[in-house]
């Protein structure tokens, strides 16, 4: 069988190949991560393949045991919540997030938790010795004696350290720092770390151990890394978080043995981190009286319900350009709905500088946040305060009118449950549906339009600048 090599280039960042080199990768757009490879081109095909010896009889699927896969508690319930009832024997799990978010720190006190269950846990740093593991353990209250540590950066000893602990649940902090022996590139690499991946995913699957892989981010966000890494594993976590903020939060990207749509609240503490059950009440601020610009929405991260206040400000501004700024906020979503107020309300603003922002660092992305951000917009043009323990839900359109959202019981519900007395949402299928109706205590308000919303909250009519043109 003759063989011939030819030069071929790939990306060290996600492995896109390439017949002749580039200085800008054409799958992730890195610049200078493409470097020159060997393959080789077989010139005649190779043999068939073959039967083989099966590793397990073929079983009817009614027969096939599910006690093996059944689901353990990690000892953090706000994790569980996320994996969809806790750790599955042999799933092997993917974390990512920006550096010095708290991933080493969430994972340590999984670890803690687990080994208190009576099950032994290895956790493998490449990134920190053994004893500035031990010092955040003291730190965070996680020594146990069935948490073993070790640091180590080459796979071959990784498996070693396996075969003689024999641990249940193995965290490996981080896959760019390790690497296997034999293998051209450097750890973190396209194929080291797809060899590293595939040799712990098959240590987990024939051991049944839960693996828990720690991955860096690139700048915008995304996994580093080939994306083969997140089609092999079973779940793929992501822990982002403000860094001016103890706030963070775990969100399932991928998930085979629950739901994507769940959401983990965490406290990044000196002492360690714990779970927040409730974070409605880190973004809404508990004002002493009426203030212009602010009004409360309920948005949905997930299937998880929380409240967050937004906050505008107008001023006027001398600028020919007035300033649009935005936190928390998506811009683009701001600006529209100031063409709305402009456009159906009356309210023009293109001479004042505009400020919009959430409390507390939330991130509202989902059009139900649309209301709630126009009344803010609007309260803060004419100076008047919208009514005490309001709640705003809707999407607005570009014709003006206020959408229904998903879900909207169940938001309605969750205001109520924190003491707020209006709500302000959108009419429902039925024309004979009341304006005004009264649930689980509290009054909800039905509005068609933004023009509506406004009027039901006295925010219309109290000099608010007209429209260029308008009679």
């Amino acid at each position: 069988m003759s063989k011939t090599p030819r030069a071929s280039y790939q990306c060290s960042e996600c492995g896109w190949t390439s017949a002749k080199w580039v200085g800008r990768c054409g799958e992730c757009q890195a610049w200078g991560s493409v470097a020159e490879a060997l393959m080789i081109r077989t010139a005649t095909r190779g043999p068939r393949a073959e039967a083989a010896p099966v590793t397990s009889a073929a079983l009817p699927i009614a027969q096939v045991s599910v006690e093996a896969s059944a689901f353990r508690s990690s000892g953090v319930p706000e994790l569980d919540r996320v994996l969809g009832g806790g750790l599955v024997p042999g799933a092997a799990i993917l974390l990512a997030g920006e550096p010095g978010v708290g991933k080493s720190t969430l994972l340590l006190e999984v670890a803690a938790q687990t080994s208190r269950y009576q099950r032994r846990t290895l956790y493998v740093t490449g990134e920190e010795s053994a004893s500035q593991v031990r010092l955040r353990a003291d730190r965070t209250g996680g020594v146990h004696d069935e948490l073993y540590v070790a640091a180590e950066t080459d796979l071959g000893a990784i498996l070693t350290h396996v075969e003689q602990v024999r641990p249940e649940v193995l965290v490996v902090d981080s896959i760019q720092t390790i690497g296997a022996s034999g293998l051209d590139g450097v750890p973190g690499g396209v194929t080291q770390v797809k060899e590293v991946a595939a040799a712990l995913i098959r240590v987990a699957k024939t051991r049944n151990i839960t693996t828990i892989i720690v991955g860096h981010v690139t700048k915008d966000g995304s996994i580093a890394g080939p994306r083969v890494l997140e089609h092999v594993v079973d779940v793929v976590l992501h822990f982002e978080g403000d860094r001016n903020s103890r706030f963070r939060m775990v969100r399932a990207l991928k998930n085979r043995f629950g739901p994507v749509d769940e959401v983990g609240c965490f406290d990044l503490a000196a002492d360690g981190i714990t779970a927040v059950t409730d974070p409605s009440g880190l973004f809404v601020e508990n004002h002493q009286s009426r203030v212009p610009g602010t009004c409360v929405a309920v948005a949905m991260d997930g299937r998880r319900l929380m409240l967050a206040e937004i906050q505008a400000l107008v001023a006027k501004t001398p600028l020919d350009r007035p300033r649009r700024t935005t936190s928390g906020l998506d811009s683009a979503r701001v600006a529209m709905i100031l063409a709305a107020l402009q456009q159906h309300c009356h309210i023009a603003l293109h001479t004042h500088d505009v400020f919009v922002s959430t409390v507390g660092g939330a991130r509202l992305a989902e059009p139900a946040s649309d209301l709630a951000i126009a009344i803010a917009l609007a309260s803060a043009a004419i100076e008047s305060a919208p009514p005490h323990g309001v709640v705003a839900l809707g999407e607005i359109s570009l014709a003006g009118e206020v959408r229904k959202v998903r879900d909207l019981p169940q938001r309605i519900a969750e205001a109520a449950r924190l003491g707020f007395r209006v709500a302000v949402v959108p009419v429902g299928d039925r024309s004979a549906t009341p304006r005004r109706r009264t649930v689980d205590g509290m009054t909800v308000v039905e509005v068609g339009d933004l023009r509506g919303a406004l009027s039901a909250l006295g925010l219309a009519g109290h000099g608010s600048p007209a429209r260029p043109g308008a009679d």
